[in-house]
């Protein structure tokens, strides 16, 4: 033991008077007040700061514990004076932080202090100092102010993973009152944390001093979502935290109608637009749903004919068999008291509660009674399917586990209604226009005739993203010579108007060359002078080709093959020898095409001419076939000549040739409309083959010889 301390002094605390000095003015410096208790007679020293630090003067001081006892806040009296006792018994140290009131106020005061013991072991001193902390409490005062008024949640966690702080709305958020909270230790008092996102990025952020942000999600009794950020510090862990379950509810609900969305605008067939919305809605929405279309067509007097399920799901395995047969089924066994037939009078979604006992009360037949009682739904909701003022179908969604729809279900289910009859009666629209310019196209674009051992075929490919109607046109017919003549042309345009114009068109051509008996030049010229002075008010590029014989080439098997192009892409010939030529400058002398029609009615237009033997083909096409997105026209044509070299290598007949030119040449989604005409000339000194047809001559022309 050290020997007994006696503050006496100077001398008696072993310092000298210079250091004893400088003492003084560090401690005075700091602020720091001293004092010297005797545990045996109970006397107590204190230095001018002390007597400061406490409210007293120098004459009021008794010296004593008594005086110590006083100024000590009532409420932190006892935890002090145990502190004290207990320094005194042990011969240990005095640490202490303490509310004192003085009379002009109270403050919060820091005492710290060590023991001295005689050689016995009994106390002799209790030496120590104080200082002011009110500063500092009045500091964490604000802070726990702020913390307290945050809406966001925020906790603190000592190093040992025990709840040091919890603001009131971190309490609200973690469902229990702080002072449960307070000094438990966060995994056991919530062990979904451990093993889970939470205990990896804490310890990260404990281990690593580094700040963690993420999101996760802790299961019941929160079953929530929460952003969090969490922030390291030498006493462990502070953790600001915000419950995003909602945001993560309506991002949800945002993917959900994007993707129904995408499914219902990437067709436009009614059925295949809303046929996958079942596996859409199931499981995000509902345990099962059938999907059912109104059927325009059908008796409206009997509601049960006009609607049709086309698709259902559940998201239980076993019980999509049983939803197989209920959906079969249910329709023609409601009753009229049926929710469904109630929904699609009214217009607006029926929710049902109890829905198996409900729906099982509508219907007739007791095996049917028995499928939805299998099926089990506790709710349901019948959701019309609407759009510019008519219901299109129907979304019935089932749940399962739940006796009432959430609203937050219901809303979105209402907005997949209104996308989904949007999609249908849009498709039902384009349905409507796809027919009427189908009637157009067929009124148009007539069948061929069928000369004398000429073979004649035609085909039409609508753009992709387009009516089946266009600018595009083919024609084949015979002059009263009897030469038959070709036509290929597109009119500017991809639409209803560009197919009027082109109607328009081709009816001059047709009469011009079939009353005129002109070869292709002349009937080109006279068609632009009829389209100005007519107002057409359109261009359009055009190719046109003419096939006659003398009697003298026919003797020989020679025809005449002449043609004139407006501003279309070249007319292509596969010769009897199988080789395959373009019809421009290389056997013409042709550098490139003359004007567009529509432009210049006084343009000069050039006639080119060539004998061929058969057998032979030609091929007229527009310009689809070989302009596509990133490919030029030379480009095009350059594999046009090797596909359609393949082809006769091939030796397919001229539908197969070109049923495969229109598939090996075009991508999957056209962007322009494409059109062919194609004749194949057979040999004159053999029977008219079985494909050219039989021989179709109109009235007038004269027959060809034998």
């Amino acid at each position: 033991m050290s020997e007994p301390f006696h503050a006496a002094g100077g001398d008696a605390a072993g310092i000298p008077e210079a250091g004893r000095a400088l003492w003084d003015l560090a401690i005075d410096a700091a602020g720091v007040g001293t004092f010297d208790l005797d545990p045996v007679t109970g006397t107590l020293t204190w230095d001018d700061r002390m007597l400061a630090l406490f409210g007293y003067a120098r004459s009021e001081f008794g010296g004593t514990v008594d005086a110590f006892r006083q100024r000590v806040h009532p409420d932190d009296l006892p935890r002090v004076l145990t502190a004290l006792q207990s320094a005194v018994d042990t011969c240990g140290t005095f640490e202490v932080e303490c509310r004192v009131v003085r009379p002009d106020g109270t403050r919060w005061v820091q005492a710290r202090g060590r023991t001295l013991c005689d050689e016995s072991g009994a106390a002799v001193r209790l030496l120590g100092a104080a200082y002011d902390t009110t500063v500092v409490h009045e500091g964490e005062t604000r802070t726990t102010r702020v913390l307290e008024t945050m809406s966001a949640a925020f906790y603190a966690l000592d190093r040992q993973w025990r709840f040091s702080y919890v603001n009131a709305e971190a309490e609200r958020l973690l469902g229990r009152p702080r002072e449960e909270l307070l000094g438990g230790n966060l995994w056991a008092l919530y062990p979904a944390t451990v093993g889970s996102q939470f205990e990896a990025s804490y310890t990260r952020a404990m281990d690593s001093g580094e700040s963690v942000v993420f999101d996760a999600y802790y299961p019941e009794p929160l079953n929530g979502w929460y952003e969090l950020r969490v922030w390291p510090s030498p006493d462990g862990l502070g953790v600001y935290f915000l419950d995003v379950t909602a945001r993560k509810a309506a991002l949800s609900r945002a993917a959900l109608l994007s993707e129904a969305t995408a499914a219902l605008t990437d067709t436009l067939v009614p059925e295949e637009a809303v046929a996958r919305l079942a596996r859409i809605v199931v499981p995000a929405l509902g345990s099962a749903c059938i999907v059912t279309l109104v059927d325009d067509d059908a008796d409206p007097q009997d509601w049960r004919r006009q609607l049709r399920d086309l698709s259902w799901w559940h998201d239980q395995p076993e019980l999509r068999p049983v939803l197989d047969r209920y959906a079969r089924a249910r329709l023609p066994d409601f009753d009229d008291r049926s929710l469904v037939s109630q929904a699609l009078r009214e217009g607006r979604p029926i929710v049902v509660h109890d829905a198996a006992e409900a729906i099982a009360a509508t219907l007739r037949s007791p095996e049917t009674q028995q499928l939805i009682r299998q099926l089990a739904p506790r709710s349901a909701v019948m959701q019309p399917m609407r759009a510019r003022g008519r219901t299109l179908g129907l979304l019935t969604i089932y749940w399962n586990d739940r006796d009432e729809p959430r609203q937050e279900d219901l809303d979105t289910i209402a907005e997949l209604g209104g996308r989904a009859g949007l999609a249908l009666d849009n498709a039902r629209l384009y349905e409507q226009q796809r027919r009427l310019a189908e009637g157009l196209q067929r009124s148009l674009l007539t069948a061929p005739p069928e000369p004398n051992h000429l073979q004649i075929v035609v085909r039409y490919e609508p753009a992709a993203a387009a009516a089946e109607v266009g600018g595009d046109w083919y024609d084949a017919f015979m002059q009263a010579d009897g030469a038959t003549m070709l036509v290929i042309g597109d009119v500017v345009g991809h639409d209803v108007n560009a197919a009027a114009a082109m109607g328009q068109v081709r009816g001059l051509l047709r009469g011009i060359a079939a009353t005129t008996g002109d070869g292709p030049a002349a009937v080109l010229s006279r068609l632009d002078s009829a389209m100005d002075l007519l107002r057409v008010g359109t261009t359009a590029t055009a190719a046109v080709a003419r096939f006659e014989q003398t009697p003298e080439e026919r003797d020989i098997g020679l025809t005449r093959l002449t043609w004139s192009n407006a501003g279309h892409p070249p007319p292509v010939l596969i010769g009897s020898d199988g080789g395959v030529v373009v019809l421009d400058g290389g056997v013409s002398g042709q550098d490139e095409a003359d004007l567009l029609l529509g432009i210049d009615p006084q343009s000069h237009r050039r006639e080119f001419e060539i004998r061929i033997m058969r057998p032979a083909t030609l091929l007229l096409y527009t310009d689809g076939l070989v302009e596509q997105r990133g490919q030029s026209l030379d480009d095009g044509l350059a594999r046009l000549v090797a596909t359609a070299r393949e082809l006769v290598a091939a030796g397919l007949g001229l539908d197969d040739l070109c049923d495969e030119l229109l598939d090996r040449m075009l991508p999957e989604r056209s962007q322009d409309d494409v059109a062919i005409t194609a004749v194949r000339l057979h040999p004159l000194d053999r029977p008219r083959p079985a494909e050219a047809g039989p021989q179709v001559i109109p009235p007038g022309v004269p027959d060809p010889p034998d």
